[in-house]
């Protein structure tokens, strides 16, 4: 089975706690014998999948498949068309090179409920948001791609794996559901 989950900020992509304090995947009533596919940092949001099925990291993970996530960052400052263009062609960081990507600004912000807890806003800077599409997923690399063009990520939320789309679904934060035949062939396309 796939399921497709709405992570909400603050949860952990992992089954067991490492603090008592840390919230994990575990509060969530999944069946029995499903992993997450992939992780978002406790910090992020948004789709992510578990399933029972081992091939599914093996499709959606390697580099080679080139499989496609969406992000939508909301990002301190209003990032200019250089900064965009540097994110396309990707990033040198400390440890490696970004590979080429999908930048752009979104033209009026995306319609996305507030955070609990809310993100924290600067009154002499303001934020928009930019919508990132990689094909790699790198420990941290959307928050340290965008802070090294000089815009860092304030919240981030992925909206998009393959062409299933974390809108369509209509889940809340902390909901899940498994995916249909057609939801699942929107995931590998």
């Amino acid at each position: 089975m796939l399921l497709a989950f709405k992570k909400p900020f603050g949860v952990l992509s992992q089954f067991t706690k490492e603090h008592e304090s840390h919230r994990t995947l575990a509060e969530f009533g999944f069946p029995k014998n499903v992993y997450a596919i992939g992780r978002l940092d406790s910090d992020s949001e948004g789709l992510l999948l578990l399933s029972d099925e081992p091939d599914w990291n093996a499709r959606l993970l390697q580099p080679k498949q080139g499989h496609r996530r969406v992000y939508h960052a909301q990002v301190e400052g209003i990032p200019d068309e250089a900064a965009l263009e540097k994110l396309r062609r990707g990033v040198k960081l400390p440890d490696f090179t970004t590979l080429p990507c999908g930048a752009r600004l979104l033209e009026p912000s995306p319609d996305h409920p507030p955070r609990v807890p809310p993100v924290r806003e600067r009154k002499s800077i303001p934020t928009s948001w930019i919508e990132l599409t990689l094909v790699e997923g790198k420990n941290r690399q959307v928050r340290r791609m965008t802070a090294a063009v000089g815009y860092p990520t304030l919240r981030l939320i992925r909206v998009m794996i393959g062409k299933l789309a974390l809108l369509d679904m209509k889940l809340a934060p902390g909901q899940w559901r498994v995916l249909d035949a057609d939801e699942r062939a929107l995931v590998v396309i």
